[in-house]
Order: structure tokens, then C-alpha cells, then sequence
């Protein structure tokens, strides 16, 4: 025999389940009979593969007409379906699988594929408490989803702290509990529930979370702060606590206590880097008005030093940029530099602020040193030639300004401006019939571009 023939043998009577009686048949007609079958079952399995759906279906098509109540030939007339986005007939396969094998959680499974393709979030739920009888907690969060997406609150919230007990909490459920707790019907009953549960056990630290979200939301204030302090005297290592009362310190303008749990925030693996991000934000926000703040800042930064998807120092810079605090932004654009050396973007922020802040010989040091790497940006000449003409260095600002010229597209105020930066160097030099042409030609650009 064949290992085609042998394998699909082996697959068609131990998984597509009992064929049809051959009892009446002889011996010859039973195995053409198989053959036939096998045949049509492998190549709808083959256009399957190649994602030709019509002629996968007619195969099992065929298929169905020698075994008309085989599960496995629906399951994958169902599949074929739903890759051609039929849903109706893929619905009707995947239905007609499970009534025929309801125990084989695959049927249910492809089932669950066409009513969350469809958006079918009613029809799902059936679909999915069936699925928990395999895969009960992965299932489960399914279901949650969907009890929010009906708004079956009463059954997502139950099953959410159904689900804390026994699996813990995840980030998604606690989003889904608070949308379900700032509905006015659940506040003030949660509330009275969650002191409850403090009091019977003050070592749940999520009790203590869902109280200070519900006091905060109806503006409780106050009495969210008390919660919080609560939560740190009871659960001294609660890194929860600190975030709640991070805000408060704030809000309170308790500075050093702020910062004492802002570090505690920072230096914590329980806590997700979104709100860290936020709290880092929040402090230096507060923090951008005085220099008292300064190190705590610059060390706040640090803990992000390894971070892949934001540039921490970078973002941090462009604050102080767009406060024109141009000392400042400097110094976390050059560590925003130590973190991606190749950023362009950060060079020219940087290459701004020490012009702006008259740090000319960084100024100079920066430009020069990144034009070895990035030869053709015309913006590095300019501010090469205009760190060279700040040091009296006519020449070789001149000599970086006509380069630059040379790299300029479509940019007219750069243009304009290294026109004016040659007139200041052809000062320097003593030619004022130059510096005057340059000086003119810098004017008529902007001119020209403000009569767009």
C-alpha cells in the first residue's frame, strides 16, 4: 500500500470516526469505495493548502456523499468557509460538526471562529462556556470580554473575581472592573462591600486598589488618601500603595515624600512601565518649575536607561525645549544621545539648545563631529558655520556654510539662514561687498517665502 493510502487509512478510521457498513459490500466495492473517499478528502486537504477554498469544498463535497454524517468532513467544509468569509455556510458546517461529535472541542472551537469573525458576541457566549469544559481558565477571560462587550456586568464582575481568587489579577480585568465599578448602580454597594472585605481580611491588597479608585472617582479625595495610607500601614511592602500615594504627595505639594514614592514605583517589577512613564511625567511636570528637584529627576530618568520602545531623555529634553529651558534640555538630549547615538532628530534638538543656551564650543564640537557621520545633512553645516563664525573662525565657517549650501533641498528658511551665517563670516574677513550680497540674498528667501 501506498504511505499516502497507508496515512489517510490510518486518519480516516481512527479520527473522521466509524465509516459506513460494508457489510452488504464485497470485498472489491468496499475498498474502491475507500479509495474514493480517501482520494477526495486528500485533495480537499490540498487546495485547502494552496487557498483554493471552491475546490476544497468540492472535494468534500464528494466526500459527504459517501460519508454523509462525518464530523471531520463538516469541520472542514466549515474551515474552507470561514476563509472565505461565507459565514453563513461556515456557521451551518461548524454547527452541523458539533451536533454530530458535541465532544471534540475543535468543532466548538471553529464555531467560536465565525461568531467572533461575525462580531456574534451573544451567540459566542454559549460557544465559550461549552469551551471551558477544555481550556477553563484560558476560555474564561474569553467570556469575561464578552459579558463587557453585552454588558452583562453582573456576570463579567463575578466571574472577574472569581477569576482573581483562583488565577490573580491581569491588567486587561482590572480595566474591565473599574468600567464596571464607575457604573453608579455598582459604587455605592461596592464601596460598603470593599470596607467590608478590608476589615475581614486587611491583607488583600486589591480590596484596598478598587476603594481608592471608587473614592477617587466620586471626588473622595480625602478618603481615597486615607485608603491609601491604610494600605501602606497595613501592607508595608505594597508597591501599589505608592503609586496612590505618589498622586496624593503631589496634590498635596509634599515634594520629598513624592520623590520617596516615586523610587519606590520606579524600582518595582510588580508595577507595569505605563505607569511608571506616567508617574515620571507627573513628577516632572511638578518638578519643572525649580531646580530643587533637579537630581531626583536626572536619577528618575536613569531607571529608564534600558528602555527599547522610548527614547526617556529624549522626551524629557523636548519638554525643557518647548519650556525654552534650553540648559536643561541639553543635558538630557546629549544623554537621549548616549542611549541611540544615531538619532538625527535628538542631534539637531541638541545642536538648537546649545545655540540657543551660547554653548558654543559644544556647539561646535557636536556639529563638527557628527558631519564625519552624516556628511550630506546641510543642517550640521549650518551649525558648524555658525559655531565657527561665534569662535572668529571666518574661514573655516565659510568653508562649512558653502558646503552646506550645496546639500540644502527645499528648505528655504535653512537656506536663508546659512545665506546670513556667509554675510557674518564674510564680515569677519573684512569683505563687506560680500557680506552685503549674502545679507540681501538671505532676505529676499524669506521674503519669497512668506509671499507663498
Amino acid at each position: 500500500m501506498k504511505l499516502k493510502t497507508l496515512f489517510y487509512s490510518l486518519l480516516l478510521s481512527g479520527f473522521l470516526g466509524p465509516a459506513v457498513s460494508y457489510a452488504q459490500q464485497e470485498p472489491d466495492e468496499m475498498a474502491l469505495a475507500t479509495d474514493e473517499f480517501e482520494n477526495n478528502f486528500y485533495e480537499a486537504l490540498k487546495q485547502k493548502g494552496i487557498e483554493n477554498y471552491d475546490k476544497a469544498i468540492q472535494s468534500l463535497q464528494k466526500c459527504l456523499a459517501k460519508q454523509p454524517s462525518n464530523p471531520v468532513v463538516f469541520n472542514e467544509l466549515g474551515k474552507n468557509y470561514l476563509a472565505m468569509k461565507n459565514y453563513p455556510e461556515a456557521e451551518k458546517a461548524f454547527l452541523k460538526a458539533t451536533e454530530l461529535d458535541p465532544k471534540n472541542r475543535w468543532y466548538w472551537a471553529g464555531l467560536y471562529d465565525v461568531y467572533y469573525a461575525t462580531q456574534d458576541f451573544n451567540r459566542s457566549i454559549p460557544v465559550v462556556q461549552k469551551l471551558t469544559e477544555w481550556r477553563k481558565e484560558y476560555y474564561q477571560e474569553d467570556l469575561v470580554s464578552l459579558y463587557m462587550h453585552t454588558r452583562q456586568y453582573d456576570k463579567a464582575l463575578a466571574l472577574i473575581n472569581e477569576l482573581e481568587q483562583t488565577v490573580g489579577q491581569s491588567e486587561k480585568r482590572e480595566v474591565y472592573k473599574l468600567q464596571i465599578l464607575s457604573e453608579d448602580k455598582y459604587k455605592k454597594p461596592q464601596k460598603e462591600a470593599l470596607e467590608a472585605a478590608i476589615k475581614k481580611n486587611p491583607k488583600e491588597e486589591s480590596n484596598y486598589l478598587q476603594l481608592i479608585y471608587l473614592y477617587s472617582e466620586t471626588n473622595q479625595e480625602a478618603k481615597a488618601e486615607e485608603v491609601a495610607k491604610l494600605l501602606e500601614k497595613e501592607i508595608p511592602a505594597s508597591d501599589w500603595a505608592q503609586v496612590s500615594l505618589f498622586k496624593f504627595h503631589l496634590n498635596n505639594n509634599e515634594g520629598e515624600k513624592a520623590v520617596a514614592s516615586m523610587y519606590k514605583i520606579l524600582g518595582s517589577a510588580k508595577i507595569d512601565r505605563k505607569i511608571k512613564h506616567r508617574v515620571l511625567n507627573e513628577f516632572l511636570i511638578y518638578s519643572s518649575t525649580t531646580t530643587k528637584y533637579d537630581a531626583d529627576l536626572e536619577k528618575a530618568v536613569g531607571y529608564f536607561e534600558d528602555e527599547k520602545a522610548i527614547n526617556v531623555p529624549k522626551e524629557v529634553g523636548k519638554f525643557f525645549f518647548n519650556k525654552r529651558n534650553f540648559a536643561k534640555a541639553a543635558a538630557y538630549f546629549a544623554k537621549g544621545l548616549s542611549t541611540k547615538e544615531d538619532d538625527i532628530e535628538t542631534v539637531e534638538l541638541l545642536l538648537y539648545s546649545y545655540a540657543e543656551d551660547l554653548q558654543i564650543e559644544n556647539l561646535y564640537k557636536v556639529a563638527a563631529e557628527y558631519l564625519e557621520i552624516y556628511p550630506t545633512h546641510a543642517r550640521l553645516y549650518y551649525f558648524a558655520g555658525l559655531a565657527s563664525n561665534n569662535l572668529k573662525q571666518h574661514n573655516k565657517a565659510k568653508e562649512y556654510l558653502e558646503n552646506g549650501l550645496d546639500f540644502v533641498v527645499d528648505d528655504t528658511e535653512l537656506e536663508s539662514n546659512i545665506n546670513r551665517q556667509l554675510g557674518e563670516a564674510y564680515k569677519g574677513l573684512g569683505d563687506d561687498k560680500k557680506k552685503q550680497a549674502y545679507f540681501e540674498k538671505a532676505d529676499k528667501l524669506i521674503k519669497a517665502k512668506s509671499n507663498k
